[in-house]
């Protein structure tokens, strides 16, 4: 495999990284955004974070199975963490290459856990439309007999608390424990 395999996981950490900056960012444009007042915003910014989330899982399928190829090639255990393999690296740059991307991805962490605590306090402070009557039963069937004059606001405010506990729950998502254990060692 020579030094390519090295070479691809480093890609594809760099990739990851990537990845996880852009979630940072979708984090804190999510955040600005409910902060403005722009809670209208909320849908978009929670299908924004849901897609990079999905992205990741992708990346982590990538970093695994180059790193698996690399700890063979070194001789190291299938499942080698990334301070294990900078420590593990032969005589040469990888050991410095791989030691950076160690530092950089627990700095990404760190600044993740970060944001998803403030997102995730922020959303949980944001009052939540009440609907009058929308807690209403229905009698025999008869759903209109039951529904509040301004329908349209109901359903406005029903889909704003909807939006709210989607992006909670995303936000909940945002935690790479898996991510955490490849990186293995001090958390610095």
């Amino acid at each position: 495999m020579g030094p390519m395999g090295a070479g691809d996981l480093s890609a594809a950490l760099w990739q990851e990284r990537r990845q996880l900056e852009l979630l940072l960012f979708r984090l804190e444009t999510q955040r600005l955004h409910v902060l403005a007042g722009n809670v209208q915003w909320l849908s978009f910014t929670a299908s924004e974070v849901e897609s990079v989330l999905d992205r990741l899982r992708f990346e982590a399928l990538a970093r695994g199975v180059e790193s698996a190829a690399v700890a063979a090639e070194w001789g190291l255990p299938a499942q080698a963490t990334l301070n294990e393999l900078a420590a593990g690296a032969p005589p040469g740059a990888w050991a410095e290459v791989l030691q950076d991307h160690l530092d950089g991805l627990r700095a990404l962490l760190r600044q993740l856990n970060d944001a998803a605590l403030a997102n995730e306090d922020t959303l949980r402070n944001l009052s939540r439309p009440v609907a009058s009557g929308a807690a209403a039963g229905t009698r025999n069937g008869d759903a209109a007999a039951t529904l509040p004059a301004d329908t349209a606001g109901t359903l406005d405010q029903l889909t704003t608390a909807g939006n709210i506990e989607r992006a909670l729950a995303l936000v909940r998502r945002t935690a790479q424990p898996l991510l955490e254990q490849f990186l293995g060692g001090n958390r610095g």
